[in-house]
């Protein structure tokens, strides 16, 4: 019928837009273009590519997003009252003034505040001397007047008198970069655009190393030598990457005597470093890169200590000499690979190497003094699930470590440790206003088992009193890509939904590596649908064993994991009540076809190339925009940002589209675009929270919970 109306209005030359606004439809309903997507393999038709605007300007395509937005607020304001009170919950939990645990370095010591009411953080310092305070950026001031802003990176220069900073006005992570003189509080006329986020200082205080992106791709692709009073126009190339599938930053090891240029695809990395006292005088690489060779290194006292997973695919720790690098057969052994624990990184002391690890898909610290490595020692923790990680730690010639700790139940904390004698100190644990008790919440750590028999970790919270009999809704998260692990930390927000009856379970499934290098080689390339179906088998153990309703589960993903609620949509749709997708990337075959989308050639080792036909087989074998079907699907909420640079909009725009010629149900199809934001969402911290009560709405809205 939709077919032969179209003709009917094309034919009478009454179709003015690609927007049909049929009566008999409940939601809008996109018109198709022909349009042929070619690829080596085989040519597609890819009816709603017309979708796709680069500029971000045609009148018909933001009709398009404008009215898919109308259909949702409309369908919205019927639980619009919880939605409200839900973003006024999930606030009540943030405190509203709150500050950092500062870190010392130089003169001074650092910190960011938050104030009551306002959205932007506030980087400061104060003198160590006298305790004066400074604000060096004020974000709020900073963002008056844009619609969205974020500083995403900033470091003071050597001698203290200057803050470089990188800000973002649209979303889409290109940035500006801005100069400060601290003495004054007056910005130097010095700007560059186009940028990456990353910067690095020489020790003159005046040098500048940035990372320019191509203004088509939006790779990294050159890094630019600057001065300070000199023309931003004229800065000087001093390297360029020729391979388009890697990424590049730069940066300044911890003790500040090396700027280091970071290269880094998705198999493979490299490291350039240059003598900060001699701007100027040329990058030697610390080791060439070599395919399936990956690693990271920091400089201690005349030497490089070296994460590295070169003949160990969990990584070892191993070192060299300063004047001895440009040679990986040089490097001498610390830390031996070990198949049962993965290496997350690592931050060297004078006298101890502190190193994060990943054991039974938990995240744990060791110590281990530089003089005596058998003495090594864990930091122990009383919970089953929880994550440790590295905070600040500026200073290498210290015996206290700073480092977070979190779990499920527990609030986010900051401790340090005296390496030499064990003592530790709470600095801070975030508040959570409004009357949380961890003592009223439950964490487990489950195992399910997937279709081929592989153990995969679950982390769950839920509420003492809520009984495992089968009646509970359940909102389960994971991603599964990058080797990205998603670990079990304390989120306030989720509060709203665990107080509510749900559980909320972390499927740390395969793709990750939660559980090793092995667990994201199980789950990328050849291997991806392992990431689909361990979610689907985790969604099935959870409902088999009574921890869950089998007709109340509701899943969420994002980016990566909003692919993953896409192929879970296509392959297993009568086991979800609701999916939540934000900025899914579900084109798959098209996008990776296309070298022109940022972060494309960067990804063919992560996806596959699809010049190839194996990998082109396979991709459009999961591929959620190719595999849509005629069949029933649960209700959907998605999401995206008009100026994402990460996930184009128009992919889930067409998703969105196809989907609704194609669902056979009844059930809602929510599809919101923010106008002014990209990957990240808004900008604002209370504006985010509105966002989450706006998902929590949908899903509470589909039970029949009104409060």
């Amino acid at each position: 019928m939709y077919k032969s109306y179209l003709a009917l209005l094309l034919g009478a030359g009454c179709l003015n837009s690609y927007w049909l606004n049929a009566a008999e439809l409940s939601a809008p309903l996109a018109v198709q273009q022909p349009y042929t997507v070619a690829s080596p393999h085989g040519d597609r038709q890819d009816p709603y590519y017309w979708l796709r605007d680069d500029s971000r300007t045609s009148p018909t395509v933001l009709d398009y997003l404008h009215r898919e937005n109308d259909y949702a607020n409309s369908y919205a304001s019927a639980y619009q009252p919880l939605s409200d009170k839900l973003t006024a919950e999930i606030i009540s939990r943030i405190k509203q003034d709150d500050s950092s645990v500062p870190y010392t370095k130089g003169d001074y010591s650092y910190y960011s505040r938050v104030e009551s009411g306002k959205e932007y953080p506030i980087y400061a310092r104060k003198a160590l001397a006298d305790g004066t305070e400074q604000i060096m950026l004020d974000v709020n001031e900073l963002a008056k007047g844009k619609s969205y802003y974020a500083v995403s990176n900033w470091q003071v220069s050597p001698d203290q008198n200057f803050i470089a900073y990188m800000e973002d006005d649209s979303g889409r992570r290109q940035y500006t970069l801005k100069v400060r003189d601290l003495r004054s509080g007056k910005d130097l006329p010095d700007q560059l655009s186009g940028l990456s986020s990353s910067l690095a200082w020489a020790k003159d205080s005046k040098t500048l190393y940035l990372v320019k992106n191509d203004p088509v791709t939006l790779l990294s692709t050159q890094v630019l030598q600057h001065s300070l009073g000199n023309d931003p126009a004229q800065a000087q190339l001093v390297y360029e990457e020729k391979d388009n599938s890697f990424y590049m930053g730069v940066g300044n090891t911890t003790d500040d005597n090396y700027v280091v240029i970071y290269s880094s695809s998705t198999v493979s990395s490299e490291m350039q470093v240059m003598d900060a006292a001699k701007p100027g005088s040329g990058f030697r690489t610390l080791a060439p890169r070599e395919r399936d060779v990956k690693y990271r290194a920091d400089h201690l006292n005349g030497r490089w200590i070296i994460q590295t997973d070169w003949q160990a695919p969990n990584y070892r720790i191993m070192a060299v000499a300063a004047d001895k690098i440009g040679d990986r057969a040089r490097w001498q052994p610390v830390i031996a690979h070990r198949d049962d624990v993965f290496i997350q990184g690592f931050t060297a002391f004078d006298n101890y190497l502190a190193i994060n690890e990943r054991s039974d898909g938990l995240r744990r610290m060791k110590i281990m003094p530089w003089a005596a490595p058998a003495k090594s020692v864990y930091i122990a923790s009383d919970e089953a699930a929880y994550v440790t990680g590295f905070e600040v730690n500026p200073q290498q010639n210290t015996d206290w470590l700073r480092y977070t700790y979190t779990s499920l139940t527990t609030p986010a904390s900051v401790y340090r440790l005296n390496m030499q004698t064990g003592e530790k100190q709470l600095l801070k644990q975030t508040e959570v206003p409004g009357g949380f008790d961890k003592n009223n919440y439950a964490t487990e750590r489950v195992w399910a088992t997937a279709r081929d028999g592989v153990k995969v970790p679950v982390s769950l919270l839920y509420k003492k009193g809520v009984k495992r009999d089968g009646t509970a809704p359940l909102y389960q998260y994971a991603y599964g890509s990058y080797g990205a692990s998603m670990d079990p930390s304390f989120r306030s927000g989720v509060l709203s939904l665990v107080d509510r009856g749900f559980v909320y379970a972390i499927a740390h499934i395969r793709g990750g590596q939660e559980m090793g290098r092995h667990w994201y080689e199980d789950g990328k390339l050849l291997h991806k649908i392992n990431t689909f179906t361990d979610y689907i088998d985790v969604t099935d153990y959870l409902v088999a064993n009574n921890y869950v309703a089998k007709d109340k589960v509701f899943g969420m993903g994002g980016s990566a994991g909003g692919l993953l609620m896409g192929a879970v949509a296509n392959m297993a749709p009568q086991k979800y009540r609701g999916l939540v997708a934000h900025v899914p990337f579900v084109d798959v075959v098209t996008t990776m076809l296309d070298e022109s989308i940022p972060l494309t050639t960067n990804e063919f080792d992560e996806w596959g190339n699809p010049k190839q036909k194996a990998y082109y087989d396979y991709m459009l074998s999961y591929s959620p925009y190719d595999q849509i079907s005629k069949q029933d699907y649960p209700a959907m909420l998605v999401t995206t940002g008009l100026h994402d640079s990460q996930v184009q909009y128009f992919e889930p725009a067409k998703w969105v589209a196809k989907l609704r010629t194609h669902k056979t149900d009844a059930n809602p199809l929510l599809f919101k675009t923010t106008m002014e934001a990209g990957h990240g969402g808004k900008s604002g911290r209370f504006a985010r929270q509105a966002q989450t009560g706006e998902e929590y709405a949908f899903i509470l809205n589909l039970l029949g919970i009104t409060d």
